[in-house]
């Protein structure tokens, strides 16, 4: 649908129904529901404008346009991360799309470009936790068991934005202070190796507006890197789980990379991710 050809006054219709429409689902989710703290000193219920966007990993002043109803470049992959943030149900994530001026696809979200034959790694080194990352530290692969342990769900859009902004991650990371300051070294390390990428600026920009803890660690400068290294975390269920974890660089997608974790046997993780996934023998490194 080509937006720019309707007239003056069904664009001001379409301007009013996305205004309403987005604000109406933003109203309707409380922090909680997708995983952030509840906060204070909301003027008006439901999710931030800047909350959206982060989550969805898009800019705020994006976002606000899209809202505003401008006239602005959209994409399928942008109207789906909205879409998983504001839990739109087909008929509703159709109607932003018909709204934003495209036409809604056929079937289930789009699948980000990530080759099969990666994804069946992925899947196949389940039971033990595996995903992919893209440059900018999204998720795009997830198997079931870093889901169930790391608590990498729907409503995750990035590893960087969920460590920050996902009380549930928040939780169960052991030492989040010191996992924080690593990761947002990492991630102006990443930054580095792009220097005509403004994504990570755009990114990071966004993160200081709605996370202090974030903004702090940002200012500090802290530079890391990590090819291996040991995360631990403390499930609700499973309780403390310690795993050896490896990088491994992914060619055909530049900037992508592939996490793939191994219990560490002298913490029983073994034991207790199996019972956690339901399995009748311990899972061995």
């Amino acid at each position: 649908m080509d937006i720019s050809r309707l007239s003056p006054e069904a664009r001001r219709r379409r301007t009013a129904e996305i205004r309403e429409f987005l604000r109406s689902r933003r109203a309707r989710l409380t922090p909680q529901d997708v995983g952030m703290p509840a906060g204070g000193g909301r003027r008006a219920p439901g999710l931030r404008r800047e909350e959206v966007a982060v989550l969805a990993g898009v800019g705020v002043s994006w976002y606000t346009w899209l809202e505003q109803g401008r006239e602005i470049n959209v994409s399928a992959d942008v109207l789906d991360a909205i879409a998983r943030v504001l839990r739109l149900d087909d008929a509703e994530r159709e109607h932003l799309y018909l709204l934003a001026g495209l036409n809604p696809p056929k079937g289930g979200p789009a699948d980000r470009a990530v080759p099969d034959g990666v994804r069946r790694v992925v899947e196949g080194w389940s039971p033990r936790p595996a995903y992919v990352l893209d440059r900018h530290w999204n998720l795009v692969a997830v198997n079931a068991a870093a889901a169930a342990v790391f608590g990498y769900g729907d409503d995750c859009h990035s590893c960087l934005v969920a460590h920050f902004m996902n009380a549930r991650v928040q939780q169960a990371v052991c030492h989040w202070q010191d996992a924080a300051r690593a990761i947002v070294g990492q991630f102006r390390a990443d930054a580095a190796r792009y220097p005509d990428d403004p994504e990570f600026g755009r990114i990071a920009a966004e993160l200081c507006e709605v996370s202090p803890a974030f903004a702090q660690l940002w200012a500090e400068h802290p530079i890391g890197s990590a090819a291996e290294g040991t995360k631990a975390v403390h499930h609700p269920e499973a309780g403390e789980l310690v795993f050896s974890y490896t990088t491994l660089p992914l060619i055909d997608l530049p900037g992508h990379r592939l996490m793939l974790y191994t219990p560490k046997a002298e913490y029983d993780t073994g034991a207790r991710l199996a019972a956690l996934l339901g399995l009748p023998e311990p899972i061995n490194g």
